[in-house]
């Protein structure tokens, strides 16, 4: 019975899988040990977010910040550096076409002096005696050959320069103007933020190529809050396709004449804090509440 229960066993073991092994009557091997693991290399370490820059002035809870790639100048082919957020209500409100036309007017007019004169009757030279007499001749009455109505003659109603055309937009509107210009700038792909404005050579052939070669256009618009470094300003002085200026003047009527404008980031920062600030700027002189609780007590007698 003890060897009909052993080969029975030896059946069952075979039929599992386990074969000749399952007939052996050695003992077991013992187990192998296991492999060392090899430990992979660290895989190089990867900036957190591509933002490079968040914004200066704290973004209202409704709204949300645009970005636009960060773009060196250091090699025409190094265009994208990572993200820079640009605070909605700078470079993200509604166009107001009729705002950008008020104020590009007004910059075209307000320094505009015309010096058209002509001479009136009392200027012109002669005609201080009366042609003829008043009566009798049978023809017109007459004072002075140098009438307007006679050819030589005064100029009646006419230009007494020089004549000013000055006269003043509201700050706030023109504030809104230079908004709507760096929004429609953003949504037709004409604005290019830079890290910084340093170029590895002053030749004018340069910064041709690297326009060529970026496509921005017959006209480019250079702003930065600092001073201009000494390699692009002496290659664009030459030039006239590449125009640099400084953030604090920055305005209407030259961000419509060039096609492209390129903005650093510090330039960036400076207009967003400068621009909204004149949001904040004007508010009432006392609260719109009765009575007037915030005004100053008068002091009292005694």
């Amino acid at each position: 019975m003890i060897r009909a229960g052993a080969a029975a066993a030896a059946l069952r073991a075979w039929s599992r899988g386990r074969g000749w092994a399952a007939l052996s009557t050695e003992p077991p091997a013992p187990p192998a040990a296991p492999e060392p693991r090899r430990e992979k290399p660290p895989a190089p370490a990867l900036p957190l977010s591509p933002v490079l820059r968040s914004c200066s002035v704290p973004v209202p809870s409704h709204l949300s910040p645009v970005q636009a790639w960060v773009e060196s100048l250091r090699h025409p082919e190094d265009t994208l550096r990572g993200l820079t957020d640009l605070h909605p209500d700078v470079f993200a409100v509604t166009p107001r076409l009729d705002i950008l036309h008020t104020v590009a007017t007004w910059q075209r007019n307000y320094k505009r002096i015309s010096h058209a004169r002509v001479k009136s009757r009392a200027e012109v030279r002669g005609g201080g005696r009366k042609p003829w007499r008043q009566k009798g001749s049978g023809r017109a009455r007459h004072g002075s050959v140098r009438s307007p109505l006679w050819r030589g003659g005064g100029i009646a109603h006419g230009p007494r320069g020089p004549t000013s055309y000055f006269y003043m937009v509201p700050m706030r509107v023109r504030v809104v103007a230079l908004k709507v210009a760096l929004t429609v700038k953003l949504m037709q792909d004409d604005l290019h933020v830079v890290d910084t404005l340093e170029v590895p050579t002053s030749d004018p052939r340069y910064l041709l190529e690297l326009a060529r070669v970026r496509r921005w256009g017959p006209s480019v618009l250079v702003v930065d809050v600092n001073e201009f470094p000494e390699n692009i300003s002496a290659a664009a002085e030459g030039l006239k396709s590449i125009t640099l200026i400084p953030a604090l003047g920055l305005n209407v009527h030259s961000l419509l004449k060039h096609r492209t404008l390129v903005l650093t980031l510090g330039a960036v920062t400076f207009l967003e804090q400068r621009l909204l600030w004149h949001d904040r700027r004007f508010s009432a002189l006392y609260p719109f509440s009765l009575p007037y609780r915030d005004l100053p007590q008068p002091p009292r007698a005694g």
